[in-house]
Order: C-alpha cells, then structure tokens, then sequence
C-alpha cells in the first residue's frame, strides 16, 4: 500500500511539472506580442502585432482549413507578429466561432468557395484600412483556404503581394498571377497533392520541370515561385514545421518591404505534447478518487475469442453497407452527421449482439448515485481539461450558442457506442487486447464508409488518422477508471462526451 501512494505521488508531481512547463513555454511567445480582437459583420478576426508595434508594416492575411479555425494558425500568427509583421488570422463561416453556417454539402464545390471568397473579401477590405498598415498585403491559406487565397490573389493581384499555399488541393494559378507564390508541403502527403504543387510553380520555369527547394522567377516582377517540403509531418503537421514556417518567413521577408526580425519560429509541436501528457498521467491519480460503484467488476466478460470475433465484426461489416444507401440526418454539420449515425448505429448493433450472446444481464449490486456522480467527474475532468488546452493552443473548442445543442445531439450517438463497446470489453475476466481491437475494427469501417461514399466523405481520410491518439489516450482514461470504478459507464461516458464535443465544435456548421 505504501508502495502504491508512493508510485500515485511521484505520478501526480511529475504530471503537474509537466503541466507547468509546458503551459510557460507555450505561454512565452505571446509575452512579445500585442493581441487585439475584432469582428468584421460576424467575421471574428485576431489582430497579433508585434510590441512595440513599427509604426507601419505589411499585413498578412491567414486563412485556415476545413474544419479549422483560426487558433489552429497561431503558429504563423506568432511567428510573422514576433518578426515585425501583422497578422490577421480569422473564421470562415460555419468554423469555429463564426456563427453564420456555410454554403452547400460537402459536394457543392463551387457555392462553398464563392462564400469563402466572399469572406476573404471582407478580410482584406479590414486589413487594408488598418492604421498600422504599410499597404502592402499577403496571404497564407492552408488546405481549403489555399484554394480561396489562390483564387483572390490570382483575380486580383495588384492587391496581394505575395501568397503562401499550404497543403493546396488545387491549382489556380496562371504564370502571373498570384505574384510570388510559395507552395509548402509536408513530405508524408500524398505526392499527387505534392504534384499539384509542382504544377503551380511550373508556370515560373523554362522547361515545366519543379525541384522543391529552389526559387523560380523574379520576386521584384511577381513570378516569383517555389515549391518547399516540411520533412517528417502530414496534411495537420506541416502547420507546426519549423522548416514551414521558415520558409513561409523567409518569403515573405523577400516578398514585402520590412526590416527583418529576430528570426523567431514557433516551436509549439514537443511543449504541446508534453502538456497533454501531463494532462494525461494526471488522470491516474485522480482516478483513485472515484468512488467504488460495484462490488465486483461489470461487463459482459466474454472470454472466448469464438464468442469475440462475431461480436466484433457484426457492428464492423455491416454498419457501413447499412448506412451506404441511407440519407443522412438533417444535423447542420459537415461529416458530423454521418459520424452521428456511425457511432450510433455500431452501437446499437453491438448492444443487438450482446442480447443475442446472453451477455448483458448482470446480476451485482452497484450504487446508481455513484454512478453519476463518477460519470459526471470523468467527463467534466476529460473534456473541460483538453478544452482548455485545445482552444488555447490548437483550434476553436469551446463551443458558442449555435454549436452547444450539436453536443448533446451528437452525444445520443456516441454514448451508444462507448456505453456498448465499454460494456463488450470489460468485465472481471476478459480478453488481453479485445478493447484495441475492437476500435481498430471501428476504424477500419469508417474507411470502408469513405470508400462506398468517396465524395460525400471525403474529409474524413484526413479527420480518421487524427481518431486514433483520440482512442488511445481516452482508453487510458476510461482504463483507470473503470479499475476504481467497477462500472463501464464511468469511462463510456466520458469518452462519449469528450468525442461528441470535438465533432460538433470542428466540423463546419452548414446551411440545411
């Protein structure tokens, strides 16, 4: 026993240096930077300018991508402010805090960018009528907004002197226009989007022929072009590579009229990490104080990997080829509604199958009291905890009117799923690595879902790698919980919570 307090208090003293270096560091680069909010219509927009502020100074424009918001481009923000620029980084509709929902489905290509545009457009007018301003503009777009800031740097350039495409999907640039165009790309993307790149900066050679890593063309005629890639990182990563944001620093310092900075870069990715973690191990030992809700454990205690398999691949096989056919629930959410009816239907024919095994009837007492009381610490501790962090750091996540409903709406769903999966998998003998499997095999059938329906589901070949720290950081959590606990719904509600409050605060709210 004293070995085990001693074991909890070296893990609680450990996570909370953690949690305390962690928050200084990423706390210091602000310390150098003048921060001011504004709104243009119901456009919310970030002003990050350098302390003291130059009396002028270009203005760049930074634009995020689908499912984005503008927390999750503080990196360029911090670094372009911390060297003598202002940044102006903003919500599209129906992102983030942006309270408007955006135009179209998914599909509808050409209504969502020309409300896109539209946005940009008041930006830049905002941006230009700033007193700190030089007159000089640029854009960073990454991902979806490189499309948009590509489009209206090319239609018009006289306004925009120099564009930064980050993870572009497409091409729409001519061999003037944008003026001095910087492509970046993290080397794990796929190298069709990469080709996409090359092609854009092709404009600015004699042969067509693009080697990353080199300038084309003249920065003082606007051709200027180059293509850069982010070593080690992917389509999220490369908006934390130093080397991008060196790169879109360096550009940039070509590009306009300033005097250099002391060359900061934000190097946010390690400290980031190391918060979570101590946020993490934290829940160790504050899962000890969860109360005992059950004399023994509960769960289905399936023990036999011939009563497993067809448990598990049941939910797995079926719920895409069920769901393929179906319309959507009329939810004002891209993906999420589709996500909504993904958890719920896996769930529900988890629940089917373990009626059918005989395997829910448990006849231990358990305190109900305590059992909401242990529901309600988890949930609050896992979401409200990472909420903090993410929309400090990351992106937009905490929730304004207009999304709070979503939560609990897309909670129905995802408690369905945890609550049947939590239940399937514990129990006071189990199966040693059953609670991986099984979200592995959930994984899997959200890209077979993707597959059926490539067009409609599109995003979530980038949104299903970003699942899987989530499954496995919140199986810890739901792990020692329910070894204090005795009770699957201590860590299913929690889970459920902390993944309805992700989707329905990151996917872009839409017009229905």
């Amino acid at each position: 026993m004293k070995r085990r307090h001693l074991r909890l208090s070296l893990i609680t003293l450990l996570a909370l240096v953690l949690i305390m270096l962690s928050v200084w560091q990423l706390l210091r680069p602000f310390q150098a930077v003048s921060i001011e909010y504004f709104s243009v219509g119901q456009t919310p927009i970030t002003l990050f300018a350098p302390e003291p502020a130059p009396q002028q100074a270009p203005v760049v424009i930074i634009a995020h991508g689908f499912a984005g918001s503008q927390q999750l481009m503080q990196p360029f923000a911090l670094t372009l402010a911390r060297n003598g620029y202002q940044a102006l980084s903003f919500d599209f509709p129906g992102h983030g805090r942006h309270p408007v929902p955006i135009a179209g489905e998914l599909a509808d290509y050409e209504a969502r960018s020309q409300m896109l545009v539209a946005a940009l457009t008041e930006v830049v007018d905002f941006a230009q009528a700033l007193p700190g301003g030089n007159g000089e503009l640029a854009l960073v777009g990454h991902s979806m907004a490189s499309d948009t800031v590509m489009r209206y740097a090319s239609e018009y350039p006289a306004k925009i002197n120099a564009t930064v495409a980050v993870s572009p999907f497409s091409d729409h640039s001519r061999h003037d226009a944008p003026r001095n165009l910087l492509v970046v790309y993290g080397a794990l993307e796929p190298q069709g989007l990469q080709d996409l790149g090359a092609a854009a900066v092709a404009h600015a050679t004699p042969d067509g022929q693009v080697q990353a890593g080199i300038t084309y063309g003249d920065f003082t005629e606007g051709t200027a072009r180059r293509l850069a890639l982010a070593n080690g990182v992917e389509h999220i990563g490369v908006l934390y590579s130093p080397v991008a944001l060196q790169e879109t620093l360096d550009w940039l310092n070509q590009s306009l009229t300033i005097t250099p900075g002391d060359g900061f870069i934000d190097r946010r990715g390690p400290w980031l990490l190391l918060l979570l973690m101590g946020l993490l191990l934290l829940a160790r030992p504050l899962a000890t104080l969860l109360p005992k809700i059950a004399r023994t454990p509960l769960g289905s205690g399936v023990d036999r990997w011939r009563v497993f398999w067809p448990l598990a691949l049941l939910p797995a096989i079926f719920t895409p080829l069920i769901l393929w056919p179906l319309p959507s629930v009329p939810l004002p959410i891209l993906i999420g509604d589709y996500l909504f009816l993904h958890f719920a239907l896996y769930g529900a024919l988890t629940w089917l199958g373990l009626l059918w095994a005989g395997k829910l009837r448990q006849g231990v007492w358990f305190s109900r009291r305590r059992l909401v009381g242990a529901m309600l610490a988890a949930g609050a501790y896992v979401t409200l905890s990472v909420a903090w962090v993410m929309d400090t750091f990351v992106a937009s996540f905490m929730p304004i009117p207009e999304r709070l409903w979503l939560v609990i709406v897309l909670f129905g769903g995802t408690f369905l799923f945890f609550a049947a999966d939590e239940w399937f998998t514990r129990g006071a003998v189990t199966l040693r690595g059953a609670y991986a499997l099984t979200k592995v095999l959930f994984v899997l059938s959200l890209i077979a879902a993707t597959l059926l329906s490539l067009e409609e589901l599109f995003f979530l070949i980038i949104i299903i790698p970003a699942m899987v720290p989530f499954f496995i950081v919140h199986g810890l959590f739901s792990r020692w919980a329910y070894r204090r606990s005795y009770h699957p719904l201590v860590g299913a509600f929690a889970n459920a919570l902390a993944f309805a409050w992700a989707i329905a605060l990151t996917f872009p709210l839409v017009a229905r």
